[in-house]
């Protein structure tokens, strides 16, 4: 049996699932989202990714960005690896693209912040 704490409301319900033959059951959860939290972390566990990358401006030398949705767990290290490589060479805003489509997930990397465009 698993368990998992669920973060789709307030409530942070612990919802245990028992799997037979590709069946689930779930219980503890208080509310249905729950069981879809449980189901997905079971099935295909998903994370939004939040990270700095380089600039390549002395007085802002990183920028903070994220994923415009939700990636696949296992592909975590692979984009944090890619992100590791980018410079950040043009002064871009809040949704700028930094990259897309990272590690084939169909989610793009976006800044977070308005810094390059305020300060510089």
């Amino acid at each position: 049996m698993k368990h998992f704490i669920c973060t789709k409301c307030s409530i942070g319900c612990r919802v245990f699932v028992e799997a037979a033959d590709d069946q689930f059951s779930f219980s503890g959860n208080l509310c249905k989202k729950g069981v879809e939290f449980a189901k997905t972390e079971t099935t295909s566990p998903a994370r939004s990714i939040t990270t700095t990358v380089r600039t390549a401006f002395p007085r802002i030398p990183v920028l903070p960005v994220r994923t415009n949705g939700e990636v696949p767990k296992e592909k975590v290290r692979e984009i944090i690896h890619e992100l590791s490589k980018v410079v950040i060479t043009e002064k871009i805003g809040i949704g700028g693209i930094v990259a897309s489509d990272i590690s084939g997930t169909g989610c793009d990397v976006i800044a977070a912040s308005d810094i390059l465009r305020k300060i510089l």
